[in-house]
């Protein structure tokens, strides 16, 4: 089957064009391509095959291929639950093909979305760790036992190929049924709504609040829409990069988009809007106290925008880092001062919404059947395999391409 590797040197027989711009001349040195490696094959008797409708590139892919991790990254503890080559893509809709002898609970036919986690279930531990036990799936004790090598979830491990490819192999338990209404391109993006939605749900907003999403990628506007939909009396301002990520944001239910420079603009804009006071120290950005943002959903977690965001924030408020970046340093100081709480947020599992517990994906698919969440249009870009490189380019380059949300589709 075809597949695009990551960690690989490029295959020969590859057609790649000739690179024009400092942008093309970096993509053409990866260690990623398209390759034509072995069909994907069930690990265990309890795995079945499906062949992918729509990949979407995660904001952490997109990261690891274009190399925004950046130099002085090599201690990240979290190469520890990961392995090269590997084929990436966790986010996708994909239609069952084939299913394992001992596989339960799908046919061949469905449409399914897939919880990417390689937990204790798809490993084969047993019995399964206290977070599986409770549904945090995203803090299960396994991901470097059992059946599989380590890894996370899906697409970060060699013995787990993701969905940059023309098939792709998943535990019984990882496939959720796609309602009927649903269509493939909402369906998508099950994965970033839901990694949105549990940062939310583990950190609430206070009724009647004030809450700041920074950053206007695939996270931020999902972020935008869970609160609107989970927490529609909370007012919600949103820092965008890109004017097709402002614009969105703004049709989703923000009541106040922030251009992301100059940051002493960001927080002015912000405590107006909040009703912090703005204090000017010797030096750098002003702080505000009182602060009046209850709230910050970090999307980015880059130092700026991690400084930015502890200055704006009440009294004992909190924020929270669902964002992946390298890390710097940065002014830290109003954490104690303002008493601040901060929080990461890691992925999603079993998820509590209206009294009803269940998978975090299933609440989405349900909440995109009712129309509860319509993120029509966040799927701005679809490429086939073979196109890699104009899709990483789309992402590289959103403000000329627009994009918001970029996803390899079969051919």
């Amino acid at each position: 089957m075809r597949a695009l590797v990551f960690g690989s040197a490029p295959s020969p027989d590859e057609a790649r064009p000739q690179p024009t711009d400092d942008l093309e001349r970096m993509l053409a040195s990866l260690p990623f391509g398209l390759h034509i490696i072995e069909d994907a094959r069930p690990p265990r008797p309890d795995w079945v095959i499906t062949r992918p409708i729509l990949s979407g590139i995660c904001g952490s892919d997109a990261k690891l291929v274009l190399g925004d991790f950046g130099e002085g990254d090599i201690d990240n503890p979290m190469s520890a639950f990961s392995s090269l080559p590997h084929v990436p893509g966790h986010e996708v809709v994909a239609e069952v093909v084939e299913l394992g002898p001992a596989a339960q609970g799908v046919e061949v036919g469905d449409r399914v979305v897939l919880n990417p986690w390689l937990t204790c279930a798809p490993r084969g531990v047993d019995p399964v760790c206290p977070p599986c036990q409770a549904g945090d799936l995203n803090l299960c004790w396994s991901f470097t036992r059992g059946a599989l090598g380590p890894g996370v979830h899906v697409g970060v491990t060699t013995d787990a190929p993701g969905a940059w490819a023309d098939l792709l192999a998943a535990h019984d338990s990882m496939l959720i049924p796609v309602p009927a209404n649903v269509s493939d391109t909402l369906a998508v993006l099950a994965d970033p709504f839901s990694v949105s939605m549990h940062a939310i749900l583990r950190h609430p907003p206070p009724p009647g609040g004030k809450v700041l999403v920074y950053g206007a990628g695939a996270l931020g506007v999902t972020s935008v829409a869970a609160l609107r939909a989970l927490f529609p009396d909370v007012e919600v301002a949103v820092v965008a990069r890109f004017a097709a990520q402002a614009e969105f944001a703004t049709r989703l239910g923000a009541s106040k988009v922030v251009a992301h420079e100059p940051r002493l603009a960001v927080v002015e804009e912000l405590a107006e809007w909040s009703g912090g006071v703005l204090h000017k120290p010797f030096d750098g950005l002003p702080v505000a106290h009182p602060g009046g943002i209850d709230v910050v959903y970090d999307t980015i977690a880059r130092p700026e925008t991690l400084e930015v965001g502890v200055r704006v924030l009440a009294e004992r408020g909190t924020l929270v880092q669902s964002g992946v970046s390298t890390p710097g340093r940065w002014e830290w100081t109003p954490i104690y001062f303002k008493e601040l709480t901060i929080a990461g947020s890691n992925a999603f599992g079993m998820e509590e919404v209206d009294g009803v517990r269940k998978h975090a994906i299933a609440h989405y698919l349900d909440m995109a059947a009712s129309g509860r969440v319509d993120l029509t249009g966040m799927l701005t870009h679809r490429f086939p395999l073979e196109r890699w490189w104009d899709a990483l380019r789309a992402i590289a380059r959103q403000d000329e391409s627009g994009a918001i949300k970029v996803a390899f589709e079969a051919s």
